[in-house]
C-alpha cells in the first residue's frame, strides 16, 4: 500500500468512525426534540441544554444531513426518522402565510422572527430533497422544486426581500449566488428541471463575471450591480471560508459535467487565492475575514477560527485532488486536517468546539446554538468519506 492510499484509506475511515460514533449520536441523544420533533441547537459543551429557540436553517440542515447519512454512508433508521421529524417540523410550524419561511421558532413552532434571507427556504429544499432520495416518496422531491421555484420567485422579485441597503448603495452579495449553486445541485439529484442547470448556469456567470476580482486575486463578498468595486470596508471583505466552500460547490458542478475543464480552472483558482488569504501562515488554520486592501477589518471576528471555514477547506483540498490529481491539494487537505482535528474536537464530551481564537486556544466551548449544529461538519465527514473511496477506488 503506497503512502497516498494509505492517507486517503486513513481518512475515509476517520471520517466514518466519527460521524457514527461522535458526531450523528451527540446530535439525536442531546438534540432531538421528541416531544415536538424537530431538533434543538442551542447546546452546551456538555450536551445541555442553554436555550429552547429553534433555527428553522438547523430544521432543513439537520432534516438534510440525516437523510444525506443514511443515503451515503449506513441506512440507519435512526437518522431517517431524524430527518422525517425536522421535515415534519417544517412543514407544520415553519411556513408564514405569504409563503416564506421564519428564522427563529419556540420549541413548540410558535414564530419568533423572520430574516430577508431565503436560507431557511434553501435548507428545507435539500432536507426534502435527500429525504425522497433515502425514503423513496418522490412526493418529497416534488415540494423541494416547488420550493425552489418560489425561492426564485422571491429573490427576483422587487419588494418581497427587504434590500439589505437603501437606493443611496445598489449592491449584490456573493452568499445567495453561491447557496442557490448548492440548492440546485443537491435537488437535482432527486428530480430534473431545467430551472434547476439554469440556475447553476446564473450564479456561475455571475460568479466569473462579477465576483471575480483578479486585480485582488479574491472572490469579494458585496460588489455593485454589473460587479463594480465598493471601496467600502464591507465592498473590500473577503470571506476566505464562503469562498473555498463556493469552490468546492463549482467543483461538485465540474464533476457532474464530466470535469468541464474551463470550470475545474475557475474553482481551483477561487480554492488557491481564498487559501493565500484564508491561510494563517503563523497560527495555522483559516482565518475569518481579510481586506481585499489589506486594510483593517470591520468584523469584530476577524481574526478567529470558526469551525465551519476548516470543515469547507478539507472539502475542497480533497475535490480539487480529485479534480487535478496534482499532490499540491492533498498538502493543502493534510495542513487543514492536522490543524483543525488538533484544536476544534472535544475529547472529552465529543463533537466539536465551534468557535476559537486566533491562537486555536477555545473561545467559547458551547457545541451550538443558531448558528452552530449538525451541518458543516457531519457534511465534511460524510463527502470527505465519499471523496476518499472515489479516489480509492481508481
Amino acid at each position: 500500500m503506497d503512502s497516498t492510499t494509505h492517507y486517503l484509506q486513513m481518512w475515509a475511515d476517520s471520517y466514518r468512525q466519527d460521524l457514527i460514533g461522535n458526531i450523528m449520536p451527540f446530535w439525536l441523544k442531546h438534540g432531538l426534540d421528541s416531544k415536538h420533533g424537530g431538533v434543538y441547537t442551542c447546546i452546551n459543551r456538555d450536551g445541555s441544554l442553554i436555550d429552547t429557540t429553534k433555527s428553522v436553517w438547523f430544521q432543513g440542515r439537520f432534516g438534510f444531513i440525516a437523510a444525506f447519512a443514511y443515503n451515503n454512508v449506513e441506512k440507519n433508521a435512526e437518522w431517517l426518522a431524524a430527518s422525517k421529524s425536522c421535515i415534519d417540523f417544517i412543514e407544520k410550524y415553519c411556513f408564514d402565510e405569504d409563503g416564506r419561511m421564519y428564522f427563529e421558532v419556540k420549541e413548540d413552532g410558535t414564530p419568533l422572527r423572520k430574516r430577508r434571507y431565503v436560507f431557511s427556504e434553501c435548507f428545507a429544499a435539500i432536507a426534502m430533497s435527500e429525504y425522497a432520495i433515502a425514503s423513496g416518496d418522490c412526493s418529497y422531491a416534488e415540494k423541494a422544486l416547488a420550493l425552489f421555484k418560489r425561492i426564485r420567485h422571491f429573490v427576483a422579485t422587487p419588494g418581497i426581500l427587504e434590500p439589505k441597503y437603501l437606493k443611496a448603495l445598489e449592491a449584490q452579495g456573493h452568499s445567495i449566488t453561491m447557496i442557490l449553486i448548492n440548492t440546485a445541485s443537491r435537488i437535482r439529484v432527486a428530480i430534473d428541471d431545467p430551472v434547476l442547470s439554469s440556475q447553476i448556469d446564473d450564479s456561475i456567470m455571475l460568479l466569473s463575471k462579477y465576483f471575480i476580482h483578479p486585480e485582488f486575486k479574491a472572490l469579494l463578498e458585496m460588489v455593485g450591480p454589473n460587479g463594480e468595486f465598493i471601496d467600502t470596508c464591507n465592498g473590500r471583505a473577503i470571506n476566505p471560508g464562503h469562498c473555498i466552500e463556493t469552490s468546492w460547490f463549482l467543483l461538485e458542478e465540474a464533476k457532474y459535467r464530466n470535469w468541464d475543464k474551463k470550470l475545474v480552472e475557475l474553482a481551483v483558482t477561487i480554492l488557491d487565492w481564498s487559501w493565500e488569504w484564508g491561510w494563517d501562515k503563523e497560527f495555522g488554520g483559516i482565518i475569518n475575514f481579510r481586506d481585499c486592501r489589506n486594510l483593517p477589518c470591520q468584523d469584530y471576528s476577524q481574526d478567529m477560527k470558526f469551525w465551519w471555514p476548516q470543515t469547507e477547506a478539507i472539502i475542497a483540498t480533497l475535490y480539487a485532488y480529485q479534480a487535478t490529481a496534482d499532490e499540491k491539494y492533498l498538502e493543502m487537505h493534510k495542513q487543514i486536517s492536522d490543524w483543525t482535528y488538533a484544536c476544534f474536537p472535544d475529547k472529552e464530551y465529543g463533537e466539536w468546539y465551534g468557535y476559537l481564537h486566533r491562537d486555536g486556544t477555545v473561545a467559547q466551548p458551547a457545541k451550538g446554538n443558531i448558528f452552530k449544529g449538525p451541518f458543516h461538519i457531519p457534511r465534511m465527514m460524510i463527502k470527505g468519506c465519499m471523496l476518499c473511496n472515489e479516489l480509492l477506488s481508481k
